[in-house]
């Protein structure tokens, strides 16, 4: 490979949809892991449904930290290769993988010491929790094979090589299928079947990045020639330790609605699990956008061009809200359909449909948020994206799902209107950040020398 910034400077809106093609696929294969798991352990009956959406927000927690690393290491290897420092580049490249090893290790030794504490909050019944549990004990011993592999994934990503990721994801998607119904049905492991498949996948998938990064990457990492740089660290973590700190609080946010649905008993949770799973295909042409606008607005960001970072910026939010708005229609239009790739079961059908029908309407300011936050994490701000998703959940959704469920007494579809009404604000703060940064675009130093 070469580096491609001018490549990406000659046709921007091109470049977008090129990198962003393969992201969307590596992310429909990602997504499809909690699907096929979902799917397969669906016949098992609601109460492993419920278990699996319990397990959700600590698996999304393990995916937060992974994508916060991920940003930060995007976010300089794309500026430094924009101002065309390879060296630097690679070097920071080593830092991050050096970091992910590190950060697996602590979060592992964390996730034993606080996971029954955290069950504890989830109001799921005795059995349910057992379920869920005995999956995401299992499921943390991934994070070794995980976060290397997430950094790994980032550093293809910075020098605009979206097509590796995709081909090693696909990969471990497939041998996930194949290994899923062996293990929870024939080895009769049940939902802690699911959990031994998806460690194996993820950990071959890790080996195969390992390969790639060998003979596909511009980028060489050589631990030989590491040069520790403790400003490296901090800015990776500068701007990555608020985009883990955003996805986090989305856990949380998920964590408090699945409590507000065990008000109303297990189906309701199941049902909620289910209409989360489809919000996942929503997310994908919004995410692919968002880090390619990540990796570009870096590049054209160290390269000076702020003209491009500036037009790239806006094309890509009218984008997503398109795609957004396009996926919402169809899952408005037909939900029952999309439901019935997890469960028959008549009465989580029928409560799934309704709250869909709601939902599909957080899918444009979802995508508005989740764009804005990559574009000025692009640009080295991390901190923007966290307080916008912040607001959005802590000081509008929560409080207005909790007064109208457990104060006004409204029914469960009162949690999604509350939603609605966190997006709408979310939505309108990010557009007021992100133009009060491009008007101060032309004063700001695209790299700190020290970094370089």
């Amino acid at each position: 490979m070469e580096n491609r910034v001018d490549e990406f400077i000659a046709n921007p809106r091109r470049a977008l949809f090129v990198l962003a093609a393969p992201i969307a696929i590596a992310m429909f294969v990602q997504t499809m892991y909690n699907i096929v798991d979902t799917a397969f352990v669906g016949r098992l009956g609601s109460g492993s449904i419920a278990a699996l959406t319990f397990a959700f927000p600590i698996f999304f927690i393990l995916i937060s930290l992974n994508s916060g690393l991920g940003v930060g290491i995007n976010s300089i290897i794309s500026r430094f290769l924009g101002a065309k420092n390879k060296e630097a580049a690679e070097n920071a490249a080593t830092h991050g993988i050096i970091m992910a090893a590190v950060f697996a290790i602590a979060v592992y030794i964390l996730g034993r010491l606080t996971l029954r504490p955290l069950y504890s909050l989830f109001g799921a019944t005795q059995d349910v929790r057992a379920l869920s549990m005995s999956y995401m004990t299992i499921i943390l011993l991934a994070v070794f094979f995980m976060f290397p592999a997430y950094a790994m994934n980032s550093i293809f990503a910075a020098q605009g090589d979206t097509r590796t990721p995709m081909i090693v994801q696909t990969f471990g998607f497939v041998l996930n299928t194949i290994l899923d119904p062996i293990f929870i049905y024939p080895l009769r492991f049940g939902v802690r079947g699911a959990a031994i498949a998806t460690d194996i996948a993820i950990a071959v998938t890790l080996l195969v990045y390992l390969y790639f990064l060998r003979k596909r990457s511009y980028l060489r990492v050589r631990f030989r020639s590491f040069r520790f740089s403790f400003d490296l660290c901090r800015e990776i973590c500068r701007v990555g330790a608020p985009a883990s700190l955003m996805m986090l609080t989305m856990s949380i946010y998920v964590m408090f609605l699945n409590r507000f649905m065990a008000h109303f008993g297990t189906d309701y949770v199941a049902s909620f699990g289910l209409a989360t799973r489809l919000e996942s295909f929503v997310s994908l042409p919004i995410f692919a956008l968002s880090i390619s606008l990540l990796t570009l607005v870096g590049m054209f960001y160290g390269a000076k061009r702020y003209d491009l970072v500036k037009s790239i910026s806006w094309y890509g939010i009218g984008i997503g809200v398109l795609a957004a708005g396009a996926v919402g229609v169809l899952f408005y239009a037909v939900p029952v359909v999309f439901l019935k790739i997890f469960t028959q079961e008549r009465l989580i059908l029928m409560i799934g449909a309704a709250y869909l029908r709601v939902d599909v309407l957080t899918f444009p300011t979802m995508a508005i948020a989740m764009i804005v936050s990559r574009v000025l994490q692009g640009m080295g701000f991390g901190l923007p994206g966290f307080i916008i998703n912040a607001i959005r959940i802590f000081f509008v959704a929560v409080p207005l799902a909790y007064i109208f469920v457990f104060v006004l007494g409204y029914g469960f579809l009162s949690i999604a209107w509350a939603m609605v009404a966190g997006g709408v604000t979310a939505s309108l703060l990010a557009f007021w950040w992100l133009s009060a940064k491009f008007r101060m675009l032309g004063e700001i130093s695209p790299l700190s020398p020290r970094l370089s």
